[in-house]
């Protein structure tokens, strides 16, 4: 679907932009600006717009777990073991310097990241745009594992739910239950490992108990942004419900999708979204009491609203060129960008020379270098790694035989008893 390649596009050029900022525009200009309006997160919540809309398509396309993990994991690994591979290069030759939080808890830092849980358990990802992998890879858990007991058309109540315990939760909730201390974070970034392999490796394997047993662990996972949202100043969430709130704007996008194929009643269906809309509006100014909060979360949220309603009103039009190219280079993109901007502070000397000479250049660098950087690991790493994905996809079907039915025969309306996935006539809330 085009419309999505450019709404990824697009906002993978929005978080690129407020990273850049601050060296071409000024440091006081660019606070200026975010005191209104949160280009970062603008650009973040696009993305996880999009990510739940795309994530249970993908999944009950096919409605096969294992079609899906294998996929997944060739989809986003490589291009991010390929920027933590350059990170660890470039902060051992001296090109840069390592993130503080990995120099403050380095083992912390790379059990999390295992996962790509790091935000999750309180630890801190290599660079700072990794922090959105861990609301994905959580996301991504939540929804097998609702697929695997048939739990995944109550999207709208998930969507809801979220938001209502954001909302009322609020500062009731524990930002630090699971990772108050740096030997409890050790252990959970430890546990999130095993768990989450046992759980991979459970649903590729495509045998009915172990599924089951590992989607009840995945939906589980949920209790992490809940009790566990903000355990160290290194993590971005700023409290566990504003965690849950992330979480809650991704099944507004699944939401989305099942009402645009019918596979949802709409009151439900349009409620939830209202309530995620005013519970990004209103909830971080209710819980701090600050009125920035309510000017600049109120922005953001219509400026998201609309950017994506407008997306798919259009969805049906040719999009244009530019943008579908950047949506198939914008995860790379969003890795790499920050590092290109760590590269050119040691050459461009904008930030004790900010003339404007120094700030066009710097600009210009970025662009260069980060769309640069972006095909290259597109074409020789993404590429090739979703190509190996597919083979693999064929072998294991082979080396594992088919996947047992997750339920019997004939004991869900419109279901397909080989996979566990429900037909399009199936509706819920």
């Amino acid at each position: 679907m085009a419309w999505l390649d450019a709404m990824r596009g697009f906002a993978a050029v929005v978080v690129a932009l407020f990273h850049l900022g601050p060296y071409v525009i000024g440091r006081e200009n660019h606070l200026l600006i975010y005191q209104h309006f949160d280009l970062g997160k603008y650009g973040v919540l696009l993305f996880f717009l999009v990510s739940g809309y795309v994530i249970p398509m993908s999944l009950e396309r096919h409605g096969s777990l294992r079609r899906f993990w294998i996929g997944r994991l060739f989809r986003i690994y490589p291009a991010y073991l390929f920027t933590i591979a350059l990170v660890v290069l470039l902060v051992v030759t001296g090109v840069t310097e390592p993130h503080p939080g990995v120099r403050e808890d380095p083992l912390g830092a790379a059990l999390g990241q295992i996962t790509m849980l790091q935000d999750l358990v309180g630890v801190s990802g290599m660079i700072t745009p990794f922090w959105t992998l861990s609301f994905e890879m959580a996301f991504y858990l939540i929804v097998a594992g609702l697929f695997a007991w048939n739990l995944h058309r109550l999207s709208a109540w998930w969507a809801g739910g979220l938001t209502l315990a954001a909302v009322v939760g609020g500062p009731m909730l524990p930002d630090a239950l699971l990772g108050g201390t740096v030997g409890r974070r050790h252990l959970l970034a430890a546990g999130l490992v095993l768990v989450v392999t046992a759980c991979l490796a459970s649903q590729i394997s495509g045998r009915r108990p172990f599924v089951l047993a590992a989607g009840a662990a995945g939906i589980g996972l949920v209790v992490l942004p809940a009790v566990n949202g903000h355990a160290t100043r290194w993590v971005v969430a700023t409290s566990s419900w504003q965690a849950l709130l992330m979480l809650g704007v991704m099944f507004a996008g699944t939401v989305v999708y099942r009402l645009e194929y019918n596979e949802i009643r709409r009151r439900p269906a349009v409620a939830s979204l209202v309530l995620v809309f005013l519970g990004c509006v209103v909830t971080n100014w209710l819980h701090t009491g600050q009125t920035a909060e309510l000017v600049r979360w109120g922005a953001v949220t219509a400026a998201v609203t609309a950017t994506f309603l407008l997306a798919w009103a259009l969805r049906a039009r040719r999009m244009p060129a530019a943008l579908t190219w950047l949506g198939a280079v914008s995860f790379s993109v969003y890795l790499l960008h920050v590092v290109v901007v760590g590269l050119l502070k040691r050459v461009v000397p904008v930030e004790t020379d900010g003339s404007l000479t120094n700030r066009i250049v710097f600009a210009a660098g970025f662009a260069a270098g980060t769309l640069l950087l972006a095909w290259f690991v597109h074409r020789f790493v993404e590429r090739p790694g979703q190509t190996l994905g597919r083979s693999l996809q064929r072998r294991a079907m082979t080396v594992l035989g088919p996947e047992e039915p997750l339920r019997p025969r004939g004991t869900t309306e419109g279901s397909d008893a080989g996979t566990g996935s429900l037909g399009k006539a199936g509706r819920s809330v």
